[in-house]
């Protein structure tokens, strides 16, 4: 548990200067450049998430149940993971409606994404990973969403294409995660 610990501590931890030290975050890019800063982020990025994924790993295989969830919750993750692919797909399409609504998709999708995995998992491990993601979230998507309020920040419209191109790209996505690539990468068969 010690690794996945750390690992969230790095990989939240860097994701969250903008958070808790956007002065500090603006006057050090500034200082060391852009290329630097972005490549000190990604770099811990990186070794915080192969913690938490090596970590995650280690903790799985000495679980410690809190509780035993019931099978429907595997149903209602397996629809709100759909969700929030529909929602990581609509971070990165340009000009779609669901980005213009809801501003910040990503981190919207990593809170259903978390809650989602709370919802279908009752060990300590799934605890620990997905409630840290979701308390992570959760402030996220509130200081970002007041941040755009008080600079006035206004998202472009969006268009029924780019709309469709992005809820078409999400359910691809989700299915060929859900169907393969969970099992592979994960061990677990979300759909069965």
């Amino acid at each position: 548990m010690t690794y996945l610990i750390l690992g969230l501590f790095l990989f939240l931890g860097v994701h969250s200067v903008r958070i808790v030290a956007p002065d500090w975050r603006t006057r050090t890019t500034a200082r060391i450049g852009v290329l630097p800063w972005k490549s000190l982020y990604s770099v811990a990025s990186l070794l915080g998430f192969a913690l938490i994924v090596w970590g995650f790993g280690l903790a799985r295989q000495q679980p410690v149940q809190l509780w035993s969830p019931p099978l429907a919750m595997r149903h209602l993750a397996a629809l709100m993971t759909l969700l929030s692919f529909v929602l990581l797909a609509a971070a990165y399409v340009p000009g779609n409606s669901i980005k213009e609504r809801i501003h910040h998709p990503m981190v919207l999708g990593v809170k259903v994404w978390a809650l989602a995995h709370l919802l279908a998992n009752g060990n300590l491990s799934h605890v620990v990973l997905f409630g840290s993601f979701l308390a992570w979230a959760m402030v996220d998507f509130t200081v970002a969403r007041r941040r755009d309020r008080t600079l006035g920040t206004r998202y472009p419209g969006g268009t029924a294409g780019a709309t469709g191109i992005t809820v078409a790209l999400g359910v691809g996505a989700w299915i060929a995660f859900a169907l393969w690539l969970h099992g592979l990468l994960i061990g677990v068969r979300p759909l069965g």
